[in-house]
């Protein structure tokens, strides 16, 4: 949505990768690389490949500016059977990549906090194999943020020396040093993504999930550019409370008999929530998981299969309960957001600017604050705001930190 530049360079550059494709199924391994030919050969050809391909990318992009599927439905074009229309996304290579079942197509997915150097060794040792069904082996690294040093150095090995027929696209919300190591990004094509339009995220819901216009009116215009919070907004109260309940802390924090309790209310809303997330594929992963240790069987040697599965759940369990931790710290974080923007646009209101509110629906509650606090208080609210999410960055307990946020937040509104 709204990425139209974007979308011409990405099929531009998936028109490349198959003439490269094709180049490499002509000739004899190591005599042509995707990028160009060998000594002695002609490079006129090789150099629109470059300009067009590469073996890595870098989809950067604020949370909810699609980073994630614009990667997935590159990947399809890069797959497409269909070589007049690439992307077509109706042929069997464009429906599996699409749906991620796609045998030369995988994902990596931070389950916990980050990404170890063992996912990635595990990742990339499975890519350096030829494609098995489609053009290219595929690596899609979701959060790339989210690599731990080792393992962004894992990574950096195999992308500056890539096996032919790998591609690697990697997804984060920037370019900044704290997201991505420069010398990572360095080695990768650049795509920008900005948020998309409330129009064209209204127009989605009406279209895509059959929620009333005004309802995807409103819940556009609430998400911060978010498609996928805006769905869960139209259609989930417990979404809607919460964020009612993030926007509330604001006035909550200049009470001080009510400001921890506020804070602790929405630590545990998070918690909850994260939980209901998480729940049911919880309880399909153990399943799955007795099921192959012959949980449900007979026959002998089923009752010593499962004594043996000890092991397994428990170390299911741990990955389940670092999920459950990051899944806590990303629902928080869009909360903290929340509180971020209507102190924002208070400091809009208060300043007299003409900037598009992040909450027009809390209108009342905005003109209250930028009628109470000066400019100076409220971008001290504002910081605070911002510190709290950086300090949970670092692992501090979300208790502590939200409540730091709350007591700076009260002594800057203070009188």
């Amino acid at each position: 949505m709204g990425q139209h530049g974007v979308v011409d360079d990405l099929r531009a550059a998936a028109r490349g990768a198959l003439a490269a494709s094709r180049r490499l199924s002509e000739h004899a391994a190591g005599e042509v690389s995707m990028f160009g030919s060998e000594a002695g050969q002609s490079t006129d050809m090789a150099a629109g490949e470059r300009a067009a391909m590469t073996h890595s990318w870098l989809f950067t992009g604020p949370p909810g500016s699609g980073r994630s599927v614009a990667a997935t439905s590159f990947a399809a074009a890069l797959q497409c059977h269909s070589e007049s229309d690439l992307g077509c996304g109706e042929c069997r290579a464009c429906t599996t990549v699409m749906n991620r079942t796609h045998a030369d197509v995988r994902h990596v997915v931070p389950q916990g906090l980050s990404l170890s150097v063992a996912e990635i060794r595990d990742v990339v040792q499975a890519a350096a194999r030829r494609p098995a069904t489609g053009r290219w082996q595929i690596v899609v690294v979701e959060d790339a943020d989210r690599l731990t040093e080792a393992a962004a150095n894992a990574l950096l090995k195999v992308v500056e020396e890539p096996p032919e027929r790998t591609v690697f696209l990697l997804c984060a919300p920037s370019v900044d040093p704290e997201d991505i190591s420069v010398t990572l990004k360095s080695r990768c094509r650049h795509v920008a993504l900005a948020i998309a339009p409330a129009a064209d995220i209204e127009r989605v819901l009406v279209e895509r999930d059959g929620i009333d216009q005004a309802n995807a009116a409103w819940a556009a215009s609430v998400c911060g550019g978010h498609i996928g919070r805006a769905k869960r907004l139209a259609t989930d109260q417990a979404a809607r409370e919460q964020r009612l309940a993030a926007l509330g802390l604001a006035r909550a924090a200049a009470v001080p008999a009510r400001a921890y309790a506020a804070a602790e209310e929405l630590v545990k809303s998070a918690e909850d929530a994260a939980k209901a997330i998480n729940e049911q594929r919880n309880e399909a992963e153990v399943e799955e998981l007795m099921t192959a240790f012959g949980a449900g069987g007979t026959g002998k040697g089923t009752a010593r299969a499962t004594r043996g599965s000890a092991g397994a759940i428990k170390d299911l369990e741990r990955r389940q309960k670092s999920r459950a931790t990051r899944t806590s710290r990303d629902v928080l974080d869009l909360a903290l957001m929340d509180l971020a923007g209507l102190f924002r646009d208070a400091l809009v209101v208060a300043s007299g600017a003409r900037v598009t509110a992040m909450h027009p629906d809390q209108a009342e509650q905005v003109a209250g604050l930028a009628g109470y606090a000066s400019s100076r208080q409220l971008l001290a609210c504002m910081d605070a705001v911002l510190e709290c999410r950086e300090v949970l960055d670092y692992n501090v307990k979300p208790k502590f930190a939200v409540d730091a946020m709350v007591a700076k937040i009260g002594q800057a509104l203070a009188r």
